[in-house]
């Protein structure tokens, strides 16, 4: 066993499948104390672990611990010296008995260090009442900055969890207390049942004094027995009066229905608690019995039918991992993507067909599938299924092909391999390899064994490739009829130079233009099987006015449109009368811009014609969030006063046309305030934040009211007075959305001071006062450094380059992370001449760096690819004007 010096934070995959030849865990008792945790100048906890394991192989092993110290080791009734056994963040163990029959006690007790990044223990203090409130976050490997373990996933243990905290304070675990003991000092222990087998990841800690909503479920077994599931719905107390608890129990309650029909297999972790927390890195993650969400699915402001929807598929999402991910859990991050897919694609099956989300699937479409094509094509793709060497590359894993492009790819297979056939795939995996852990070919092998179908050439076509397929249906026409036609697949693998040639199973969709009405008159299923199929149902017809290949998103791939058809969309596009065709179409356009295929100002003209006629308000908020990139990143400087303006006025006129109360009224009232960053409806914002101006059922809540606020930030006009406003404006409503808001807010004023202010602290993680910021603060301060003109600008960014190395250094991979990409140079205007000055000293940077560590290159590859398109987009839109 060599040792490592140093932090020594990055398992790799090698040590991993050492650790997991040599040893297996049985069990831990973890006992932390919170009890001083509303003490703001404690910044650290008792955490002692006690663990029974066997060895086998080696006499030797360890363990992860990231710690502020650690003050004994005991190993079978032996004392250890911490100073000659831990190097950095692991502990080494020798003289392990070894034995089949041979059980080993190991103790560690040290002082863990309370977290203001959301990884580890996350300790939060509520500006709305001063409440302190603590929650964990572990995924991939934040649980040994909590306890002493060994962090990897195929090493499952039973854990009993023992938490002391303040005597009022809500605790909650993975399973139910068992037994609480006062202590008459006003702190409490509570002793957590244990659990069953469970990978480090997903064991969870909340304490604070949450509000709960307690509520139960009851599932009728095959025999006949009940299984009763208790459910509790918890947040902060001081958004308990926005807390719709009730609509989360019943999606919750909605969901265990759908997942034991469609699974067949009883919810197996107990109870089932839903927490929404403060400061939250992801949307949610799927601790069994604890789950936790972003507490920004606490509406404080009016919420639109889209949040509703995504909350209802984020709660589904992490239903389907206790199943898929909790119960049957992959041995490494390689096929993490497996388990995020897997809940993707069946969260979003759940909420279109077990909730009111009928319209999960345009969503989806339109939003979830534009962050795969990002993702595939950027330097850093990767086959679904990934080479994940160590814990670094499986932080950064989390990207859009694990998640949407594995779920799309997941919906291919469904049409594949047929509905039946790939439940009854999920229902074997399940009980085949329930509490254990698994490889993709167990996966396969289900799938082969229910559907009959071989499916490894599929697997290698779509799993072990990279890169995004493209589809376009190519027509000969004479005498006005089609005479040939065929559907052609394109593309090249990125990583083997080899062209992609999936197999397809899709429909090819005819829209007309009837009466003024753009709408589906064919769609014809066809079985691509590699490169080209001809299309025979088309010929000695006319064309239709819009040929849609992947008509109903059944597939993964990029669409091309023929010159005929990309005419027909710019035109009538407003009128097309499908909505997941719709999404579809709309998801096309953008992709054709950040491909430099289409300018940005016809995008741009047709969002400005066609977009107030989309009913989805999920697509029409993602259209005005492009929008807007577009005018920053895809458009020549000369162009963007213009197209802002243009735009701002079409929103304008959308919103005072919307519907009093609607969602489209709310969207458009928050497109206009991003807007307004530019210096454009500067009287709009004033009206509104005075209250001169209103609209029939427009509420100025507080997330409307502070974009408004960085608004008039943004574009220079918040004068002393204004901006005394703005502070009495937060001190009068504290909240979390106006701590941030006021940040970023402060953070875009067009002045020398603020942006020095604000690149110094977002540089440096601490506040004016030298007190470290949270996750939150950080990117609300970066955001708002970023408004700003090339003159403000562009005079830091010599600190920035300099600053990289240290910065990841120094810092969590996931705070690291929020600085360089937060801080970086990212909105430049197209260069009249040579190499941009941006791309040069990005370019010397990656050449001077090539030994830096892969997960800061893979951020910085991805932000010159980011560039190289944005330039691209621009020079597009200057050849043709």
């Amino acid at each position: 066993m060599q040792r490592i010096s140093g932090p020594n934070e990055n398992l790799s995959r090698d040590a991993a499948a050492w650790r997991k030849q040599n040893i297996s865990v049985l069990a831990y008792e973890i006992e932390l104390d919170l009890s001083h945790a509303q003490d703001p100048s404690v910044k650290t906890y008792r955490s002692k672990t006690t663990m029974r394991l066997r060895a086998h192989g080696s006499s030797e092993t360890f363990l992860d611990f990231i710690h502020d110290s650690i003050e004994s080791i005991t190993l079978n009734g032996k004392s250890i010296d911490p100073a000659t056994a831990v190097h950095g963040s692991r502990i080494y163990l020798h003289d392990l008995i070894q034995g089949a029959d041979a059980l080993n006690t190991l103790t560690i007790d040290g002082q863990a260090l309370y977290s203001r990044s959301g990884e580890g223990l996350h300790r939060y203090v509520d500006p709305a009442d001063g409440a302190t409130y603590c929650y964990t976050q572990f995924e991939p490997a934040d649980a040994r900055r909590v306890y002493a373990n060994f962090e990897q996933p195929d090493l499952k243990a039973a854990f009993t969890f023992i938490v002391r905290a303040p005597q009022d304070w809500h605790v909650a675990s993975n399973q139910s207390p068992v037994r609480v003991d006062n202590h008459g000092d006003g702190s409490a222990t509570t002793h957590f049942a244990p659990t069953l087998p469970i990978s480090t990841y997903i064991t969870a800690v909340l304490a604070g004094p949450y509000f709960v909503a307690a509520d139960t479920y009851t599932y009728t077994r095959d025999d006949g027995s009940e299984l009763l599931i208790p459910l509790n719905a918890t947040c902060r107390a001081s958004l308990a009066e926005h807390f719709d608890a009730e609509q989360i129990l019943k999606l919750t309650r909605a969901g265990l229905d759908f997942f034991h029909e469609l699974f067949d297999y009883p919810y197996p972790w107990g109870k089932y608690d839903s927490a929404f927390v403060p400061e939250y890195n992801l949307g949610a993650m799927e601790n069994p019995g604890l789950v936790t969400f972003t507490e920004s699915y606490v509406f404080t402001s009016r919420a639109t039918e889209a949040q509703y929807e995504a909350r209802a598929n984020t709660i589904m999402h992490e239903m389907v991992h206790m199943w898929f991910g909790d119960l049957v859990t992959m041995a490494w991050w390689d096929d993490l993507w497996l388990k995020e897919s897997f809940a993707d694609y069946i969260g979003t099956l759940a909420n279109a067909e077990a909730t009111e989300f009928t319209t999960a699937w345009v969503a989806f479409a339109n939003r979830r599938k534009a962050w795969a094509y990002v993702a595939d094509q950027l330097p850093s793709t990767h086959p679904i299924v990934a080479d994940i060497t160590d814990l670094e590359a499986a932080k950064q894993n989390f990207d859009g092909i694990t998640y949407a492009k594995g779920a799309s790819v997941l919906k291919q297979l469904a049409a594949y391999v047929g509905a039946d056939a790939f439940r009854e795939a999920a229902r074997s995996y399940f009980r085949a390899h329930e509490f254990a852990n698994t490889s993709l070919r167990d996966f396969l092998l289900a799938l082969e064994a229910a559907s009959g179908r071989d499916m490894s050439t599929w697997a290698d076509a779509w799993l072990k490739s990279a890169g995004v397929p493209r589809l376009h249906v190519e027509l000969e026409e004479a005498g006005g009829v089609i005479t040939a036609a065929a559907l052609h697949q394109s593309g090249t693998d990125p990583i083997t130079g080899t062209p992609i040639a999936h197999p397809h199973v899709l429909n090819i969709g005819e829209f007309n233009v009837i009466n003024g009405v753009l709408q589906r008159t064919e769609s014809h299923r066809v079985e691509l099987k590699s490169g080209s199929i001809e299309l025979p149902f088309l010929l000695g017809r006319p064309r239709a006015d819009l040929l849609l290949p992947n008509d109903g998103d059944d597939t993964y791939a990029m669409l091309d449109f023929d010159p005929r058809s990309l005419a027909t969309l710019l035109t009538h596009l407003g009128s097309l009368d499908d909505p997941l065709a719709r999404a579809t179409v709309w998801a096309a356009l953008w992709n054709m811009v950040r491909d430099a295929t289409l300018p940005a100002t016809a995008f741009l003209a047709a969002v400005r014609a066609h977009a107030e006629s989309i009913t989805e308000v999920a697509v029409l908020a993602q259209l005005l969030t492009q929008c807007v990139t577009a005018i920053t990143h895809y458009l020549p400087a000369e162009h963007r006063a213009a197209e802002r303006l243009a735009l701002s006025e079409a929103v304008t006129t959308w919103l005072t046309r919307a519907a009093p109360g609607s969602d489209a009224q709310v969207a458009t009232a928050r497109a206009l305030a991003t807007l307004a960053r530019g210096s454009v409806a500067n009287d709009i914002v004033d009206g509104l934040l005075s209250g001169e101006l209103s609209y029939p059922g427009l509420d100025l809540d507080e997330h409307l009211r502070w974009a408004l606020w960085q608004a008039k930030a943004a574009s220079g006009t918040l004068d002393e007075a204004a901006c005394a406003r703005l502070e009495a404006d937060a001190a009068a409503h504290p909240s979390a959305v106006a701590s941030s808001g006021r940040l970023l807010a402060l953070a875009a004023r067009p002045e020398a001071n603020s942006k020095a202010a604000a690149f110094n602290q977002a540089l440096s993680g601490n506040a004016a006062d030298g007190s470290p910021l949270s996750n939150e603060a950080i990117s609300a301060i970066a955001a708002g450094f970023q408004l700003g003109t090339h003159e403000l600008l562009d005079g830091y960014y010599d600190a920035y380059w300099s600053a990289l190395e240290e910065i990841w250094s120094s810092r969590s991979i996931g705070m690291a992370t929020r600085v360089i990409r937060g801080l970086f140079p990212a909105a430049q205007d197209l260069a009249t001449e040579g190499v941009h000055p941006v791309m040069e000293k990005l370019n010397i940077w990656l050449d001077s760096h090539e030994q830096a560590p892969r997960a800061l290159r893979r951020i910085l590859l991805e932000e010159r690819d980011y560039l190289t398109r944005s330039f691209a987009a621009q020079q597009l839109v200057a050849d043709s004007h």
